[in-house]
């Protein structure tokens, strides 16, 4: 019920109580003998004191503007440096499917089903402190000696949650949706793994090597271990990123 439907039933209950008043007076009034204009006069006091009641019961409803209180404190816990390059972007959308059915006293199935749409970005990479090559400064040469696979260097997820059914005895908990966001992560996860990112990203960075060294007049000697590189893909899970949840 809003405001304006709870404020129409006070005014109706003041008219109410100031009807029940006058006619209480006027019953007296003609017990007593008084005359017509003392009863009018209550009729209408009795009308101002209802209007006012009403008015300020009205006035005390209305809701008051919240107060919302926020306090922060960010911990850096780590530092270092690091030489990491993103060399290809994807982004990809996510239909995951999360059904669990339990059974009540080992017999009443009861089910809970969530569809969650999961739209991420991945970012591909190396890491630059895996590479070892040999400088050949007389011919001007650069030779690959280890070339990592490209990296999954970052995630970012947003997680819309649809048509979400669950029973009264078998809710949704803080776990299950935990589980559900890791299980949607990981699905996008592999999703990358067997995309054109792993290839985009050893092409990139092939020819982000080859522009370097040629600026400096140097040829890079193997480039085709590069290439072969983009058959790979490593991905090191690490502590859990905050994901967006609608």
């Amino acid at each position: 019920m809003n405001f304006n439907k709870f404020k129409i039933i006070l005014w109706s209950l003041g008219i109410l109580m100031v009807v029940f008043v006058g006619f209480f007076l006027y019953q007296m009034t003609q017990s007593q003998n008084i005359n017509s204009m003392m009863t009018i006069l209550m009729l209408i006091l009795g009308l101002i004191l209802g209007g006012v009641i009403a008015f300020l019961a009205s006035n005390k409803m209305k809701a008051e503007p919240s107060v919302i209180t926020e306090s922060s404190h960010t911990i850096a816990e780590s530092m270092r440096k690091v030489f990491k390059v993103v060399s290809a972007e994807g982004h990809f959308s996510e239909i995951y499917n999360y059904e669990e059915t339990t059974k009540l006293f080992k017999f009443i199935p009861s089910t809970k089903k969530a569809l969650v749409i999961i739209q991420a970005k991945v970012l591909v990479g190396y890491d630059f402190e895996k590479f070892k090559w040999e400088v050949d400064e007389v011919n001007k040469k650069v030779k690959l000696l280890n070339f990592p696979a490209p990296e999954i260097l970052s995630t970012e997820t947003d997680y819309k949650y649809y048509n979400i059914e669950e029973q009264f005895f078998n809710l949704f908990s803080k776990d299950d949706l935990a589980k559900i966001q890791q299980n949607g992560k990981q699905q996008v996860i592999e999703a990358a793994k067997k995309s054109h990112l792993p290839e985009v990203a050893a092409e990139q960075m092939r020819t982000l090597l080859t522009e370097l060294l040629a600026g400096k007049n140097f040829f890079l000697e193997n480039a085709a271990v590069i290439s072969e590189s983009k058959n790979q893909i490593s991905y090191h899970a690490i502590v859990p990123e905050r994901d967006n949840m609608n």
